[in-house]
């Protein structure tokens, strides 16, 4: 009974769970799955709010025709378990923004295809094969597979490079990238920089 209890009173802690400094293994189940190349589908709300907000109906998970949209593991400790999220790596966003038509929470709030920004689309530099060669290696799939090539990203003597206010963040150049690194980052990766934004 005590730890039912325990974990109720948890349970009602997830709105002030940020601003508390709580030991390692409690500060894990408030812990954010969203990273590099892990997103939340388009629209969505900030992360302080997702997990609070979010029902996990799956809706998005069923409309979404790509399978791009996955629920977190339930199986995972944590408010965040069953949540959607979006691995790019594997399965990009192609902004068919079937996902912000059902939901009925506005977790994911209706939004134009070219104003979602899931994330930033970086260039790592120094992985990609066209920078490291300057420009002698002619690989440019990140540019070619972009839905808003020459608006999200561009070429300077043949090599990519990003738009900030115009990257979606949808994870097609990261998909696409054929450089995978020993840490399993791409070249290009996306970075989820609105996520934590309100």
């Amino acid at each position: 009974m005590d730890m039912q209890r325990r974990n109720f009173l948890k349970l009602l802690a997830l709105p002030i769970a940020a601003a508390v400094d709580l030991p390692d293994a409690e500060a894990g189940l408030f812990r954010s799955p969203v990273k590099t190349n892990i997103l939340r589908p388009p629209g969505a709300v900030p992360e302080s709010l997702f997990a609070s907000k979010c029902i996990r109906c799956g809706r998005c998970v069923e409309v979404c025709p790509y399978k791009a949209i996955v629920p977190q593991d339930v199986s995972e400790v944590g408010i965040h378990a069953g949540t959607p999220l979006i691995n790019v790596k594997e399965v990009p966003c192609y902004l068919c923004m079937k996902c912000v038509q059902v939901c009925p929470t506005g977790t994911l709030r209706p939004i134009a295809q070219a104003e979602t920004r899931m994330g930033l689309a970086v260039i790592d530099r120094y992985a990609c094969m066209t920078w490291k060669e300057n420009g002698f290696l002619l690989c440019r799939t990140c540019y070619n597979v972009c839905p808003f090539k020459e608006k999200a990203i561009k070429l300077d003597q043949l090599r990519p490079y990003v738009i900030e206010e115009f990257c979606t963040g949808c994870g097609i150049c990261v998909h696409g990238c054929p450089v995978t690194l020993e840490n399993g980052r791409k070249a290009i990766n996306v970075e989820p920089v609105y996520a934590f934004k309100s």
